[in-house]
């Protein structure tokens, strides 16, 4: 007997031992596994709050009208709902996207800034060069106290240069600074041709981009709430500042070329237009047509402020060809 229960003390051991282990891995699960795998589900669930777009070639009758014969050389037209590209004209050339630029300056404002109603000051650094350069102006002043959400309307209604560079200033501590998130969220968007030197589009020979990486730029913006209300209006007043006692109107410079003109089975809804002599006439637009909302971005089309707008011309001539 005495032989017996010495060959059965290493068991009892072993079987002590194990239900030690299994009680250490419980309790490393709860503890550690736990909390890494909490992580990357929300990591998961913050990625696919707002979706990376990606665009497919569509075969579709949808697009009627041939590129050859738009006044702009590069076009892409894109049905929003599906990601999906029916029609496209030279959209992978390297362009100068002008003042299309301030899409991504609103969008990753937008998503970068704590508290949208907050006041941003203007000060004189923030017109350094502006005017020099001819950019367009919201027409804020320096020393004014202006609400963040106000310098939204004014980058993109107006296309105010002061505006972008106020809220770059204020959110990357320079305009500098913030052109290196600028150029992380088009390489995070898979925007492969596109590289920004300034948040206003004033032009730069590294400046670049192409109208198929606009497109997705856009196609990511409109799924931000504040982005597409901003995008879609076609005026806004700011309350009073401590320069303009009684506020300041912006028109969107897109709606005020339309000049009331709309496509046939539609409406244009949205648009950011954008010049300057190297980019030629340059329009980001948002329409539905029928239940389907569209975009089309275009580009380098002839003529300037005082000719014919070839970019809106192209706009309403392809929309108006969906069916």
């Amino acid at each position: 007997m005495v032989r017996k229960a010495r060959k059965e003390k290493p068991k009892s051991r072993i079987l002590l031992s194990y239900l030690l282990m299994v009680v250490i891995v419980v309790f490393a699960c709860k503890y550690i596994i736990t909390p890494v795998a909490q992580h990357l589900f929300d990591k998961y669930v913050d990625d696919r709050t707002t979706s990376v777009p990606i665009l497919k070639t569509g075969h579709d009758s949808a697009a009627l009208i041939s590129p050859d014969r738009l006044n702009s050389p590069h076009a892409i037209l894109i049905r929003l709902k599906e990601q999906t590209i029916l029609m496209h004209k030279n959209s992978e050339e390297k362009i100068y996207p002008a003042s299309l630029t301030k899409m991504m300056t609103a969008i990753v404002a937008i998503e970068n800034l704590p508290d949208l109603k907050g006041e941003i000051k203007l000060t004189n650094s923030t017109f350094q060069g502006l005017y020099g350069a001819d950019a367009s102006m919201a027409g804020f002043q320096p020393g004014e106290q202006v609400k963040a959400i106000d310098l939204l309307y004014g980058v993109l209604l107006p296309s105010g240069a002061e505006c972008g560079v106020a809220l770059a200033d204020q959110i990357a501590g320079s305009e500098q600074n913030f052109v290196r998130i600028m150029n992380q969220k088009a390489a995070d968007l898979g925007m492969k041709n596109t590289h920004f030197e300034n948040a206003t589009g004033l032009h730069n020979k590294n400046h670049y981009t192409t109208v198929k990486d606009l497109a997705i730029l856009l196609s990511y913006a409109l799924q931000n709430d504040t982005f597409r209300e901003i995008f879609t209006s076609s005026r806004h007043s700011t309350p009073p500042t401590n320069k303009h006692p009684g506020g300041i109107t912006f028109y969107n410079t897109m709606f005020e070329e339309l000049n009331n003109q709309n496509i046939i089975g539609g409406e244009i809804l949205g648009g950011k237009t954008g010049y300057t002599d190297e980019a030629g006439l340059c329009l980001a637009s948002l329409a539905i047509v029928g239940k389907q909302e569209y975009i089309l971005i275009s580009a380098g089309a002839k003529g300037d402020h005082h000719s014919e707008q070839y970019n809106i011309t192209d706009a309403l001539a392809v929309y108006s060809c969906i069916q």
